[in-house]
């Protein structure tokens, strides 16, 4: 299900200031994504047996970091700061990913299955707000979206919904993405 667009706002001013709000929490979105694949790569990449699966998080990792680059310079380009919570950010992800892997193989799949998930729905909810009036954009977003549900459904794949405590998992990082993203667009 995806999020509902926002309504364009009237006056002078609230498209720049919404597309600072999209560009912000996109970027942090990113910029966690790389930090919990790396998180993951760290515990999951040091066995022996874990090759397949370092390989698939290295693989996923690469995505999230063009998004990532592209989202840096969309930053640029438009004079947008990114969140003040980017410290944050960046060791919650990497904490995250490596206490999902910690926990196993498919702990880390429902990770990435739940996160992605939740930014499925959220780039969903900008590229139809977007379509009219930033159709570039719009279309570089829905491209980021295919690659994150390809992430989520390789995760479905390899066993996400079979971690232990899977429901209370998905749920607890569900809602701390949907949080991040409420404080990235504001701050």
């Amino acid at each position: 299900m995806s999020e509902k667009p926002l309504p364009a706002r009237p006056g002078a001013g609230t498209l720049q200031a919404r597309l600072a709000e999209i560009l912000r929490v996109d970027h942090a979105g990113e910029l966690g994504a790389v930090h919990i694949y790396q998180g993951q790569r760290a515990v999951l990449g040091a066995a022996k047996d874990k090759a397949r699966i370092a390989a698939q998080l290295e693989e996923m990792e690469g995505h999230e970091a063009v998004h990532l680059a592209r989202f840096d310079a969309l930053l640029n380009e438009h004079g947008v700061r990114p969140t003040v919570m980017t410290p944050l950010w960046r060791l919650a992800g990497f904490a995250l990913g490596a206490g999902t892997a910690l926990m196993g193989e498919k702990a880390a799949h429902a990770c990435t299955e739940a996160v992605e998930s939740v930014i499925e729905q959220h780039y969903a909810g900008q590229v139809a707000e977007l379509t009219e009036r930033e159709p570039d954009l719009a279309a570089e977003l829905s491209r980021f979206r295919d690659e994150e549900l390809a992430h989520r459904d390789l995760a479905v794949d390899e066993g996400a919904h079979d971690a232990p405590g899977y429901g209370l998992l998905s749920a607890v990082i569900r809602a701390g993405c949907r949080t991040a993203i409420k404080i990235s667009e504001k701050v």
